[in-house]
């Protein structure tokens, strides 16, 4: 594919060609290729599984470095559809390790079962539970951070928009990778990407079809549709080049930016939706250090 990182065009073909139309099946081949990516040690870490009151209970994963004030809350991908803590566990672990932040890793609700607003639901209950239990987990309830990557990254920053519209717990920072935002699919990214590797125009039209259900799109489903973007927390938000996401992403960015947000954006070239998972590339630990430096900053004092 032109334009493709050589490093990671030789991985292409052992990245499954999952459509989403039967997600029950699509999330079987999920666990296995996120479970076959390596995790780092944890013994520098406190690991612990919680469930968040709520109705019903919401499994969280804490990963808590000796010495951490900061922590994220953190959202896993997958479409709306795959995904839990335990797909998630090597990338929240490195978050952990490479940040040295608390990663709170949430096992929303997935669609079509439960379609929005259940996802939000369970992380905005994380969020509020975490700020209001901060002394006995050991966190500082004034360097919250939340975020994700693709589709849990949308959900990162409508827990923004909602914290903000509600008075809700103290957000420090958002940190989008890859951020699934815009259903309506007008950009040129989504609307050209039909047949790039791993995410495309037609596996993000079956994610957001899962995901909204029969409800009309809101912002807190579709962050982008949010007309006013001023008062939300300073952001980073990374993209991949061949990403149907990638052009509402730089968008959006740019909206925070003209609303008065502080913003980092980092669109890296010859990469695709997903494939930090490719650890040996040199980008891909580019890319992995980079968030968690912007979070290490981010949280800092």
């Amino acid at each position: 594919m032109a334009g493709m990182d050589p490093e990671l065009e030789a991985f292409i073909p052992l990245f499954p060609r999952a459509d989403l139309t039967d997600p029950v099946v699509e999330r079987k081949s999920f666990a296995e290729l996120a479970t076959s990516v390596p995790a780092p040690d944890t013994s520098n870490m406190d690991v612990e599984d919680h469930t968040v009151p709520a109705d019903p209970g919401v499994p969280v994963r804490l990963y808590r470095p000796h010495g951490a004030q900061g922590a994220i809350i953190w959202l896993h991908g997958g479409g709306f559809v795959m995904g839990d803590v335990d797909t998630e566990h090597p990338w929240a672990a490195r978050l952990a390790d490479v940040s040295g932040t608390t990663v709170i890793s949430v096992g929303y609700r997935l669609a079509p079962e439960d379609p929005f607003p259940a996802a939000l639901d369970d992380g905005y209950a994380v969020l509020a539970w975490a700020s209001e239990h901060a002394a006995e987990l050991g966190l500082d309830p004034a360097r919250i951070a939340v975020g994700g990557h693709s589709a849990g990254a949308g959900l990162a920053a409508a827990m923004a928009l909602r914290s903000r519209d509600q008075q809700g717990p103290p957000i420090r920072f958002q940190l989008l990778n890859q951020p699934g935002l815009d259903d309506r699919q007008q950009t040129w990214s989504a609307r050209n990407f039909t047949d790039t590797p791993w995410m495309n125009r037609a596996k993000v039209t079956a994610a957001w079809g899962h995901y909204l259900g029969s409800a009309p799109a809101t912002p807190y489903a579709a962050p982008a549709r949010a007309t006013d973007l001023s008062g939300l927390p300073p952001a980073y938000i990374a993209t991949a080049e061949l990403d149907p996401n990638r052009d509402e992403d730089i968008e959006y960015a740019l909206r925070l930016l003209q609303a008065g947000v502080s913003v980092e954006l980092h669109q890296w070239s010859g990469t695709f939706h997903g494939s930090q998972a490719i650890l040996s590339a040199e980008v891909s630990q580019r890319q992995i250090a980079e968030l968690g430096a912007a979070l290490r900053r981010a949280l800092a004092g």
